[in-house]
């Protein structure tokens, strides 16, 4: 037990014993605190805060650069304070939905200060969708307004048509800067830290996509986060590979200019020109998913810089293997492996490393890098449940599902209560993915619950054997799944992408495997294709390959 207090006024009593596991989550019940010493004391999060500071503290510093466009802070909070007092100039009122149909370019980011500048909600787009799925969210968003890019304006209009709705649309060039000239510089604060600040929608692979609700005072904590664990300064240059519209660029958006680094926009994924950015313009961090630093490993201007310090990257969306990370080291690349969802507002769970592990051998560095770890600095502690909510044995090897609580968890699905009870048992969000908790504490999943292959009643984790198969020399990339058998129900089946002017037969390959895990676990056919179906984020569409493999069976794809 511990004790708790709170400065109140005198002859108020706040004091009491709560379990110190609780202590967290612990608020005075029938106490007063005097109104004028909160106004004084405290004012609601947002992360809009960061970007004033910035134009104070790093003003004539580049915040922005797209090409040959350069801005300073001081002319991207202008130009954000601009864009609210527009907005609301068209209509836009307190918590109206405003969209951004954009790719990494300067109206995506000023769309993350200016529209919660205005009171409005931000609701990111992917630019991959087509116009049915683009019209749902903007129907469900109840979208008003559409910023977007001039490449996606035929795109924008063909989703407003049929989405059925009024939606002023304005795009990127003269009518976007016309509409800035035109609105009074705004600048407006939440009363509510926990108000809505952005509805970041997921996939939808399997079914209607759903709007994760982001708050702002969860978008700050989650900003300071990501610039305290990425390691960035005020002399840093933040390379933009990840889409902002994916969980808000995983709140980096905000963690840059928190920071006053400088924001270096790439609008497409390019290895090529990756490599150009990292020598050009001195990159020091970057985010992607794992199968972007599988391009950039393998691609042919891949060696390190000379005199310069390790490129600091973070990855999600799967586990990469030990082998790529071993890649990535001798590259100069240090990868920090993160964990997250679009309801957690990005990242999580992050893998601390630490000090002691450096002595390690390369292999068991790797294979440590691995994990997913422990939570992040805001939230509470990750954990590892069986079906009836108990935690699991933290012996690494017990499978259960993956549980997050903290400040960076969702207020909601937009408007749909059903599917947000379902989510949000016990206070803690079931993430639907699978994991087991090591001794020390530290997380690492086994499989999307949908992912794992049950063959003759044994659980077999897809991302083992993928691990297995791409610790091969001649495998490129590699995704396994579940496909039918007679006897066993199904078994692994799995999917290759070899290196280019590589050769290797299937038998070899479940040879590897085997000599790699345990035999039953192989696959025992192996397909090799040119490249694997993917998601706008880099992840593998293993329902796509799901569907194909099973057609005609009697299965349900998920």
């Amino acid at each position: 037990m511990i004790a708790q207090d709170f400065h109140i006024r005198p002859g108020v009593s706040a004091f009491r014993l709560i379990p110190s596991d609780l202590a967290v989550l612990f608020y005075p019940i029938g106490t007063e605190t005097d109104p004028a010493l909160d106004r004084l004391s405290s004012e609601p999060l947002t992360p809009t805060a960061f970007l004033r500071r910035s134009a104070h503290v790093h003003g004539q510093r580049t915040a922005l650069v797209d090409g040959e466009l350069r801005r300073t802070y001081r002319e991207l909070w202008d130009r954000s304070r601009r864009l609210a007092g527009a907005l609301r100039a068209a209509g836009v009122g307190d918590g109206d939905r405003v969209a951004v149909l954009a790719s990494n370019s300067p109206v995506m980011l000023e769309a993350h200060y200016g529209v919660p500048l205005a009171g409005a909600v931000l609701v990111t787009l992917n630019v991959r969708l087509g116009a049915d799925a683009l019209a749902f969210i903007l129907g469900n968003a109840e979208a008003d307004v559409l910023l977007c890019d001039a490449a996606y304006e035929e795109l924008g209009r063909e989703a407003i048509a049929a989405s059925g709705r009024a939606v002023r649309t304005v795009v990127e060039g003269a009518g976007y800067e016309g509409f800035l000239a035109a609105g009074e510089a705004l600048e407006l604060t939440p009363a509510d830290e926990r108000s809505p600040l952005a509805i970041n929608y997921t996939s939808g692979t399997t079914g209607e996509p759903k709007g994760a609700v982001y708050h702002h005072r969860g978008a700050y904590l989650q900003a300071l986060s990501m610039a305290l664990h990425s390691g960035m300064r005020a002399d840093s240059t933040f390379l933009w590979t990840l889409p902002m519209f994916h969980c808000n660029g995983w709140c980096f958006t905000w963690a840059t200019t928190a920071v006053g680094a400088t924001h270096l926009l790439l609008r497409k994924v390019d290895p090529e020109t990756i490599w150009e950015l990292i020598r050009r313009e001195g990159v020091t961090h970057f985010n992607a998913a794992p199968t972007v630093l599988i391009a950039l490993a393998d691609h042919p201007r891949a060696a390190p810089v000379a005199g310069r310090e390790p490129i600091r990257v973070a990855t999600g969306g799967a586990p990469p293997s030990p082998a790529l990370l071993a890649r990535l080291a001798e590259l100069g690349i240090e990868v920090t492996h993160l964990y997250g969802l679009t309801e957690t507002f990005g990242p999580a769970v992050i893998c601390d490393w630490l000090p002691e592990w450096d002595a390690l051998d390369a292999g068991e560095r790797a294979r440590m890098k691995a994990r997913q770890g422990v939570a992040n600095v805001i939230s509470l502690p990750v954990r590892v449940l069986d079906p009836d909510g108990v935690d699991v044995p933290a012996d690494g090897e017990t499978m259960g599902e993956v549980a997050i609580r903290g400040n960076n968890v969702m207020l909601g699905y937009h408007r749909d209560p059903e599917a947000t009870a379902a989510a949000m048992l016990d206070g803690h969000f079931r993430t639907g993915d699978l994991g087991v908790m090591h001794p020390d504490g530290y997380l690492e999943l086994r499989d999307r619950a949908k992912d794992v292959i049950v063959s003759g009643g044994e659980n077999i984790s897809s991302v083992e054997v993928e691990q297995a198969l791409e610790a091969h020399p001649a495998v490129l990339e590699a995704a396994v799944i579940a496909v039918p058998d007679e006897r066993w129900g199904e078994r692994p089946g799995a999917f290759v992408v070899l290196r280019q002017g590589e050769t290797v037969g299937a038998e070899d390959l479940i040879a590897h495997v085997r000599a790699t895990i345990a035999g039953f676990k192989a696959p025992r056919d192996v397909h090799f294709v040119a490249e694997l179906p993917k998601t706008s984020t880099g992840k593998v569409r293993k329902h796509a390959l799901r569907a194909e493999a099973w057609q005609g069976h009697d299965r349900r794809i998920g």
